[in-house]
């Protein structure tokens, strides 16, 4: 059992099921989610996670809004932007707000197994 919080943000119920299993047999057990933005940033203030995952198309608060409030709220949190949005600039905008990492949808598990190892250790 690996010790570290992770949060999964997608507004999509399977994708969230998805990215949580391949965390969860990757050993991660303590596991948050969330369907938007304004929940994950209320999410982040109460639980400061290692980790967040996070799509860019969400109603309310779409993902690129959500890194700035998600790092106020946490500076240490590594934010991995997962998305099938594959546009240069998308990607660009995420990393200069201050995303870690970018992954495209879809991805398998290995992908997501080389980014826990990345940003996470353990």
């Amino acid at each position: 059992m690996k010790n570290a919080r992770i949060l999964v943000v997608d507004d999509a119920q399977f994708m969230r099921n998805m990215l949580g299993n391949i965390i969860k047999e990757a050993g991660y057990t303590d596991l948050y989610f969330a369907g938007d933005g304004i929940e994950a940033v209320e999410k982040v203030k109460e639980l400061k996670p290692e980790l967040v995952t996070l799509d860019i198309s969400m109603p309310g608060m779409d993902g690129l809004e959500s890194i700035a409030k998600i790092l106020e709220a946490s500076p240490e949190t590594k934010i991995v932007m997962v998305s099938a949005v594959s546009s240069d600039i998308a990607i660009k905008q995420a990393i200069k707000k201050g995303a870690s990492d970018f992954i495209l949808k879809p991805f398998d598990n290995n992908i997501i197994n080389d980014m826990l190892k990345k940003h996470i250790g353990n």
